[in-house]
C-alpha cells in the first residue's frame, strides 16, 4: 500500500490551531506522527514553538483525540517514565511519546532523557530540532549550528556569526546510550518517516529515540513556500543524514552518493547569508567529516 493511502486510512488525532507560522513543517510532521500512533497514545509537549502557536493544545481552536500532557522543559523523559510505569501496572499497553525540542532536548532536558535511556525506560522521545531556542525569541542552544545568526549569538560588525561552535550530534549521543533504536526522520520523505514511526512503536525493551530537522521559517528567514525544499536539502547536502540504528546496528536509509553543494541548503536561509566563502568551505568540511564517519559506522 502506497504511504498516501496508508496515511488517509488513519484516524486525525491532531486538530492544529491557528497561530502556527504558514509552512511551518512541524504541523505536518506532528499530524503525520499522530495518524501512525493513534487514539492508544499519551503524549506531552514541554514549552516551545510547538505548544505556544497553538499546534496543540494551547489555542482555544487545537484540540487531541488523545491526552496531552505539558511538562517543564527539564523533566519531560522522567515524567513520562512514570506514566509508562503506571500504565504497565495496570496491564496497559500505550505509546507514551514526547515531542520536544526547541532548544530543551539538546540543553535543558538532555539530563533526565539521558536517565529515561540508561535506566531502559519503554517510552517514545521524539526531538523537533529547530537549531535554536525559540519560546523566548530565536535563541542560541546547543543545537544550533557554526556560523548562524541568532538573537542570542548576533553578526558581528566583521560580518561573522558568533556562534563559533559546532552544533551536537544529537542522534549520535543517543546511540551511545545503546537504546534499542535511533532514527532520523524528515517532513521531506514522509514513507521513510511512517516506517520509522511503525518500528518505534515496536520497541518494547528500552527507549526510541526520533530526531527531526525542522528548519523554522521565522528564525531561519525561509520563504515558507520553500519549507519542504529546504528540508529536502538539508538531506540531499548531507547537512542531515537520514539513518537508524538498531540494537546497535547503524543503517544508512537514504544513500547519496552524489551530494548536492552545502550551498544550495545554506542559500535559502537568512542565517547563514553572512558567511563568506572560506566559512562555508568550513562548513562542508564539517558535513563531509560526519558523513565519513557515519558510513564508516554503517559498513
Amino acid at each position: 500500500m502506497k504511504v498516501a493511502d496508508y496515511l488517509n486510512q488513519c484516524e486525525e488525532i491532531i486538530s492544529p490551531g491557528i497561530s502556527a507560522c504558514v509552512g511551518c513543517n512541524v504541523e505536518l510532521t506532528l499530524r503525520t506522527i499522530m495518524r501512525v500512533l493513534g487514539q492508544n497514545t499519551i503524549f506531552a509537549v514541554p514549552p516551545g514553538c510547538m505548544g505556544g502557536v497553538g499546534v496543540v493544545g494551547w489555542n482555544k481552536q487545537s484540540g487531541a483525540k488523545a491526552p496531552v500532557f505539558f511538562p517543564l522543559l527539564d523533566n519531560t523523559a522522567s515524567m513520562l517514565s512514570g506514566i509508562k510505569a503506571h500504565y504497565l501496572r495496570e496491564g496497559r499497553e500505550v505509546n507514551v511519546v514526547a515531542f520536544a525540542g526547541d532548544g530543551a532536548t539538546v540543553d535543558a532536558g538532555f539530563q533526565c532523557l539521558s536517565g529515561a535511556a540508561e535506566r531502559g525506560d519503554n517510552i517514545i522521545y521524539i526531538c523537533y530540532d529547530n537549531e535554536g531556542y525559540m519560546n523566548t525569541g530565536y535563541q542560541r542552544s546547543g543545537s544550533t549550528s557554526k556560523g548562524s545568526w541568532t538573537s542570542t549569538t548576533p553578526v558581528s560588525a566583521t560580518g561573522k556569526g558568533w556562534k563559533n561552535k559546532h552544533k551536537k550530534n544529537f542522534p549520535m549521543l543517543m546511540a551511545m546510550h545503546d537504546i534499542p533504536y535511533v532514527a532520523t526522520i524528515s517532513p521531506a520523505y514522509i514513507e521513510d518517516m511512517v516506517k520509522k514511526v511503525q518500528h518505534a512503536m515496536t520497541v518494547k525493551d528500552g527507549l526510541a529515540y526520533l530526531h527531526i530537522l525542522n528548519p523554522c521559517l521565522t528564525g531561519w528567514g525561509i520563504d515558507p513556500k520553500r519549507s519542504i525544499e529546504v528540508s529536502r536539502l538539508s538531506v540531499q547536502t548531507r547537512y542531515f543524514p537520514l539513518f537508524e540504528v538498531i540494537n546497535g546496528e547503524y543503517r544508512l536509509s537514504r544513500e547519496i552518493k552524489k551530494p548536492k553543494p552545502l550551498e544550495d541548503f545554506l542559500k535559502l536561509n537568512k542565517k547563514f547569508s553572512h558567511l563568506n566563502e572560506e566559512e562555508i568551505a568550513d562548513l562542508q568540511a564539517n558535513v563531509d567529516r560526519n558523513w565519513a564517519r557515519l558510513v564508516a559506522l554503517c559498513s
